[in-house]
């Protein structure tokens, strides 16, 4: 029989396309990881601190992924975090276990205090809009 004919074994070539996916998808990880960090820190240096407790709680944590994905999950589980965020609106403040408010330095008890709402104090957002900028500085070793 005449021609020419060529037999292609892709099990070598396949082998090492796995192997070079799963390099990267280490790598990945690792540049999500450090881009996660640095959004926690630029959230903690921007978080208004009063008794500390809200930029301790400001963490990254892995949120799942697959063979080819990898999530991580940046925030706080403060139920105030949200009010100091995005401010809030004035509002009246009611005592929920007694007949009046009191607190110290208050000149006697009252059924009911207007306050006049709090001016919103971003700290996750600026995190936020960084991201893509972090993502792209340390993204650019990755081979």
């Amino acid at each position: 029989m005449g021609g020419l004919s060529y037999n292609v074994d892709s099990g070598a070539f396949q082998g090492a396309l796995r192997d070079a996916l799963d390099r990267l998808r280490g790598e990945s990880q690792r540049v999500m990881d450090r881009v996660a960090n640095d959004m926690v820190n630029t959230a903690k240096a921007l978080a208004p601190v009063d008794t500390g407790r809200l930029r301790a709680s400001i963490r990254a944590i892995p949120a799942g992924g697959g063979r080819f994905t990898y999530t991580v999950a940046v925030g706080t589980n403060v139920e105030y975090a949200a009010d100091v965020e995005y401010g809030t609106a004035p509002h009246v403040i009611l005592p929920n276990k007694k007949k009046a408010l009191f607190w110290p330095g208050a000149a006697h008890p009252v059924a009911k205090v207007n306050h006049p709402g709090t001016a919103p104090h971003p700290f996750m957002r600026p995190a936020i809009l960084r991201a893509e900028e972090l993502l792209r500085a340390h993204a650019k070793g990755v081979r």
